[in-house]
């Protein structure tokens, strides 16, 4: 205990060239791993066979989990329970109470959505149906439309407006229930990639450290990059897809780099930084445990009609591919 400090400082400051070049590093291993899948879909000359993309997209999922649970609910439980913390905070679970409001919240935001938007669809003259894999699988399935006598005749013109599909066929609906869904997955994913952008900053194990987050931010580039790339949009929101990458590539190195300015103060075992980080793990792990369970597995499983009809083997390997994607990630918290 006459070690421990609970205050300002303690950052490590060797390895400082090194330090200085991981935000460069790392930025290529994150934009690559982000931006590469959604540059290979609009590629005209590079042809990626499609069995790429859906191993990447599959093992991101797997990837996208054991983050949530490894890489970021362990180190919560153990950032709000550190011995710099007041007693109080061990009197209650507050990292899983965090982690379950987190899931929570997020589900009560969709499920609201979802009703205003199944009622405005309706009125419409449309069903929306959104277990029709077009948010987890990314796969536009779009409006179906009510039996045109049951619709009235002056609904029927403001229907085909609001669903009027764009050049490339997706209808704005599709582009609506996309771009929230991905939102959530990136907004949980960019504040767990700052905070260990600011960690390896000031690590003392700071080689081991750093080798694991390249491979770290690479494979969770690849995972959020392979949805980015499926996303079914028209032309005037594919811009989105890129703007997605660039900021998931853009926050780790951001982290490092603040982290670099500030290590002469910033303590990570410190009270402040225990609480901020342990917070913000826990909301994190929430969203990526809901996005990755429901949105990702569930759609892409369950609720995905085309699974209907695939192969033994094919199956076989999707699950294999997540669970492999799983595993690494969940391996390499041995050393991080």
């Amino acid at each position: 205990m006459d070690s421990l400090n609970c205050g300002n400082g303690g950052g490590a400051d060797t390895f400082e060239s090194l330090r200085i070049a991981s935000v460069f590093v790392v930025a290529i291993g994150s934009f690559a791993g982000a931006l590469f899948p959604v540059y290979a879909v609009r590629s005209k000359w590079l042809h990626v066979p499609p069995p790429v993309f859906d191993f990447a997209k599959y093992f991101g999922s797997g990837v996208i989990i054991a983050t949530a649970f490894i890489h970021l609910l362990s180190p919560a439980i153990e950032e709000l329970t550190s011995p710099c913390l007041d007693p109080s905070w061990l009197l209650y679970p507050y990292p899983l109470a965090f982690c379950l409001l987190s899931i929570f919240s997020i589900f009560t935001m969709e499920l609201i959505a979802y009703r205003w938007g199944t009622a405005k669809m309706k009125k419409l003259g449309m069903v929306y149906d959104t277990h029709g894999h077009n948010v987890g699988g990314y796969v536009a399935h779009g409006p179906e439309h009510f039996h045109a006598e049951e619709v009235p005749q002056e609904d029927r013109k403001a229907s085909r407006d609001v669903e009027s599909p764009g050049s490339d066929g997706v209808s704005s609906a599709d582009a609506l229930s996309q771009m929230v869904s991905i939102a959530i997955l990136e907004f949980g994913i960019l504040l767990h990639s700052v905070l260990i952008g600011l960690t390896l900053a000031v690590q003392p194990d700071f080689k081991i450290v750093f080798i694991v987050i390249i491979f770290h931010q690479t494979f969770e580039g690849l995972g959020v990059g392979s949805r980015l790339a499926q996303l079914k949009l028209a032309k005037q929101y594919q811009w989105l897809q890129v703007l997605g990458g660039v900021l998931y590539g853009i926050t780790t190195p951001l982290g490092i780099a603040v982290g670099l300015g500030v290590k002469s103060t910033y303590n990570p075992n410190s009270t402040r930084a225990s609480i901020v980080s342990g917070v913000l793990d826990s909301l994190s792990a929430g969203i990526l445990i809901y996005t990755g369970v429901v949105e990702l597995l569930a759609h892409e499983f369950l609720f995905n009609k085309q699974m209907v009809h695939w192969s033994n083997g094919k199956l076989a390997y999707a699950v294999t591919c997540v669970v492999s994607g799983a595993g690494i990630m969940a391996l390499l918290a041995n050393w991080v």
